[in-house]
C-alpha cells in the first residue's frame, strides 16, 4: 500500500518513518524549512530533533503532489482543525483511499469525534482510528510500541496493521472504532488533572489514586458514549492513560503541572485536553455519568475553579463504596 501521511509534528514525522521503512512515503506540511531540512538533512530538528528520518520518506507541500497514487493516508493533524485539513485534501484525495485519524479529540464546537467529522466532510471513505500509548521520539527512534488501530471492517483493520507495523511498531486491530477515539480524547483530560496534581506536589500516593479513579470515569463515560469496555482496558484507552500521565513529554500532563504550579502556560505547546474538557463535562452531564475529575478539569480550564479548590473539592467528596452494587 502506498501512504501519505498530512501533518509534518513529531507525531506525524514519527508515523512517517515508521511507514517509511516498508516503502516510499508523501509527508504532507506547511512549513518550507521543515520540508527543507527532512529532504536535505534526513531530520525534522524542528520537531523531533536528534532523530535521524528515513530516505525514502519525501516531504511536500503540495497535497496533489503528496496524494497522487496514495491507498493510505494518515491524517495527523490536531482534532480542532481537521474539518478544515479535510476541505483542503478534498480535491486530490484518491476515492478509494483508507483514512487512517491519528490525532486524538472531540471538535469543540460540536463534540464530534475524528471520525464523524471525517465522515462528514468526506462521506463514503474507508475510515481507521489509531491511538495507544506512544511517544512520538520512542516511535521515531525505533524503542518498543504497541498500539491499536480500529476500523469498522475488520478486513481493513488487519490489512493497515500489516502495512503500519514495523519490527518495534506493534498494531494490533480492533473494530471499536468508537471506544478507541474515546479513550484517546478522554485521556487528554485526566493527564491535565495529573500534572496538575504534580504541580501542586501532593504526592505519588495522590497521583496513583487520581489515575485510577479517573480510568473510572473515562471507562463509565466511554461505555455510555457506546464503547466496548474491552478497549477502554486495553491500549487505547488504560494504557494510553497510564503513559500520559506519566510525565512531561506529554503536553497535556505539561499543561496541568503549569496549572498546579501557577506557571503562565499561554507559551506552552498545544494540549488538546485543553479544548475536550468542557466538551467530555457536557457528555457526562448528559449521560448522567458522575465524572468529577473531568468536571474539576473543565473548571480550571474555564476559570471558574482555582486549583487548590478543585482539589478540596474533590477530598470533600461524600465517602462511598469504591464499587458500585447492584
Amino acid at each position: 500500500m502506498s501512504v501519505a501521511v498530512v501533518g509534518g509534528g513529531a507525531w506525524g514525522t514519527a508515523l512517517a518513518a515508521v511507514a517509511a521503512r516498508a516503502g516510499h512515503v508523501n509527508l504532507l506540511l506547511r512549513d518550507p524549512a521543515v520540508a527543507e531540512a527532512i529532504n536535505a538533512q534526513r531530520s525534522n530538528p524542528a520537531y523531533l530533533p536528534g532523530i535521524a528520518l528515513p530516505a525514502t520518506i519525501r516531504a511536500v507541500l503540495d497535497p496533489a503532489l503528496a496524494l497522487r497514487g496514495a491507498e493510505v493516508v494518515l491524517l495527523v493533524t490536531p482534532a480542532q482543525t481537521l474539518r478544515a485539513v479535510c476541505r483542503t485534501l478534498l480535491p486530490a484525495l484518491p476515492g478509494d483511499a483508507a483514512l487512517v485519524l491519528c490525532a486524538k479529540g472531540i471538535e469543540r464546537d460540536t463534540g464530534l469525534f475524528a471520525s464523524a467529522v471525517v465522515e462528514a466532510e468526506l462521506p463514503g471513505r474507508p475510515i481507521a482510528v489509531l491511538s495507544g500509548p506512544s511517544f512520538a521520539a520512542d516511535v521515531a527512534a525505533g524503542l518498543p510500541t504497541a498500539v491499536t488501530l480500529a476500523a469498522r471492517d475488520a478486513a481493513l483493520a488487519d490489512a493497515l496493521a500489516r502495512r503500519l507495523s514495523g519490527p518495534a511498531f506493534r498494531i494490533y486491530a480492533g473494530t471499536d472504532v468508537l471506544g478507541v477515539e474515546a479513550g484517546g480524547a478522554l485521556k487528554n483530560v485526566l493527564a491535565i488533572a495529573a500534572g496538575a496534581s504534580a504541580g501542586l506536589g501532593l504526592g505519588a500516593s495522590a497521583q496513583a489514586a487520581l489515575v485510577t479513579r479517573g480510568f473510572v470515569e473515562l471507562s463509565r463515560l466511554g461505555e455510555a458514549l457506546g464503547a466496548d469496555p474491552r478497549t477502554l482496558m486495553g491500549l487505547s484507552g488504560l494504557g494510553d492513560l497510564v503513559l500520559t500521565c506519566s510525565g512531561t513529554q506529554s503536553r497535556n500532563f505539561a499543561y496541568g503541572l503549569a496549572l498546579g504550579r501557577g506557571d503562565d502556560v499561554a507559551a506552552l505547546k498545544l494540549a488538546e485536553g485543553v479544548f475536550s474538557a468542557a466538551i467530555a463535562a457536557r457528555l457526562a452531564r448528559e449521560r448522567g455519568i458522575e465524572a468529577p475529575i473531568i468536571e474539576a478539569v473543565a473548571g480550571i480550564l474555564d476559570g471558574s475553579l482555582p486549583v487548590a479548590d478543585a482539589v478540596a473539592a474533590l477530598l470533600a467528596r461524600p465517602l462511598k463504596r469504591e464499587f458500585e452494587t447492584a
